[in-house]
Order: structure tokens, then sequence, then C-alpha cells
């Protein structure tokens, strides 16, 4: 293994920056761990400068969120002519749309909800759907923002406009009707599916404190579920993985309705810069098949230098 000089790309200002903080150092420590080089870098709005003041061989991008998820961070590092891990710009401007993701991925017949996209001003007049149904941003990963509307909360029916959600922060969300069931997660890295993770929180739905805040989540690894259920979840996630273009790793997230069987199984969403801390789901897959951290962190940087063909 040829030495590097790798600038790790971290942090910058979105609602996810903590988590990359942590993502990032953990990535730089292992690639020092492997004899490289490492710029850590604290992304600030004089990024491309910096970047260009480094010279690195290599960025390796442990943004999370809003702009290093979502093709601008790419489409920089593309101008520059740095070579980068993860996906490329076209492939994360559609990953990080909900809407965009199903349009690429339905009609090769993945399975996902069918949702609606309402203005957050109407759901004081009416439900855009019939309950339970989530909202969701359509541009924010981990997530961030999700709300579930039961037949009978503390929101209100219709919602109450001064009910704590999403809709104070976002003009626009996506409903979609609620799948009853378990979260279920599979990490892709290059052309491998790894397993099933099962995520049960101790106390209400899979949301961003409880994937980020220790205890709140317990992953059970691999998933106690039917091996062919988890043979077409990984199938799927692989089949999204390369109808979305997505490079080096990506994870896709399930809802399992384990009384309906395979119709019961529903991507919801595919993050294409899945998180690289000590409770992250990828780290975990990697490790059940037998890979370190440091290995997982080394095969990223492999792929991304091989080249960066792709949409």
């Amino acid at each position: 293994m040829t030495p590097l000089h790798i600038a790790v790309l971290m942090g910058g200002w979105s609602s996810e920056r903590e988590v990359s903080l942590v993502s990032g150092n953990g990535v730089a420590d292992a690639l020092e761990s492997l004899g490289h080089k490492v710029t850590r870098i604290d992304m600030d709005r004089e990024v491309a400068l910096r970047l260009h003041e480094t010279k690195p061989d290599l960025v390796f991008n442990a943004l999370h969120g809003t702009p290093g998820e979502n093709g601008t961070v790419q489409g920089m590092m593309d101008l520059i002519g740095i070579p980068y891990t993860h996906s490329g710009l076209t492939t994360s401007v559609i990953t990080i749309d909900k809407e965009l993701t199903k349009q690429q991925l339905v009609p090769h017949g993945i399975r996902m909800p069918v949702g609606t996209m309402v203005d957050s001003e109407s759901l004081y007049e009416r439900d855009p759907i019939p309950r339970p149904y989530v909202l969701k941003p359509v541009n924010e990963g981990s997530s961030v923002g999700v709300a579930i509307i039961k037949e009978r909360d503390n929101h209100g029916s219709p919602i109450h406009r001064d009910s704590d959600g999403p809709w104070k922060t976002f003009d626009r969300l996506l409903a979609e009707p609620f799948i009853r069931g378990r979260e279920l997660t599979v990490a892709v890295l290059g052309e491998r599916a790894l397993c099933v993770t099962e995520l049960v929180p101790t106390s209400g739905f899979y949301d961003y404190d409880a994937k980020y805040t220790d205890g709140l989540t317990t992953h059970i690894c691999p998933a106690e579920i039917p091996q062919d259920i988890a043979d077409v979840a990984m199938r799927m996630a692989l089949d999204a993985h390369r109808l979305l273009g997505c490079k080096g790793t990506s994870r896709s997230d399930f809802r399992w309705d384990d009384e309906q069987g395979e119709a019961g199984l529903y991507l919801l969403e595919v993050n294409t810069q899945p998180g690289m801390t000590p409770l992250s789901l990828v780290p975990e897959q990697a490790h059940q098949v037998g890979m370190s951290y440091a290995d997982l962190v080394q095969a990223i940087v492999d792929e991304a230098l091989a080249g960066r063909e792709g949409i």
C-alpha cells in the first residue's frame, strides 16, 4: 500500500455537524494508523481555497447532510480536480431528494412507500392522507425532522399550529403511509451487500437522537429474521446502490411488516454518506463480515482511487 496525503472533510454547518466531526476524526485516526498523511479539515466557506492549498491526493468525504451530501461539495471537488470518496455529483443530487430517489428506483421494481408532497401550511387544515402517516423533509437524512402522525396524539387533528414538528421548519414535506413492523438496514460496500441489522429503539421510533445517542437503540446484527427476507433486503439494497450509481459505501433503510412477508418489505431511503462513528451501522456490519474499521476505511479509499465512472 502506497501512503497517500488524504484530506478528511468533516463538520460543516448542517444539522448533522457534530456527528460528522465524530465520523471524520475516526476516519482520520484510522488513516493515520495505516500510514497515510492526513489533513483534517472542518469545512467552512473557504474550503475550496483550503483544498487548493493543501493539494491532497484524495479527499475522504466524512460530511453528513447539506452541503456535503447533496452534490454541492462533490461539484466543487470535480471543478478543483481532486478525487474523493463516496458518490459523485449526480448520484448525490438524486439520493438526497426522497422523491427523486423514488422516481429512479420504483420503475425498476424497488418497493417504496407511495408518498405525496404537501405544503406545511395545509397541515393545519386537514390531513394529507389517512392516519397513521409519516411526515419528513424531502431532502434531509438521518431521520432529521421526521414525525409520525397517529390517530390520537398530541399534535391534534388536524395538526395544531402551535404543535412542535417539522412543519415549523420546512415549507414542504413528504407524507407517506406509516408502515408498521420492524426497522432494518443494509450497508453496501462497493459491489457487496454486507448484512442486515435490525434496529430496536428503547422508546419511540428510530429518529436522529436514537441513531446517535448511546443506549437509545439496540442493534441486532445480523438481524434475527427469516433468511429469505434478509436475502431480499440485501438484494434490494445492492440494486438500489447500482441503479443510483453509488460509490464507496451506502446504507439502505427499510421497514418490514412481518405480517406481510416479502410483500411487507419497503425501502425508505438510501444514504450515500453513512455515519462512521462508534455507533454507526456500516462499521458494525463490516466487522460482522470480518473487516476492521481501518480495513473499511481503506476499502473506501481504494474504490475512490479506482475511478469515478458512473452517473
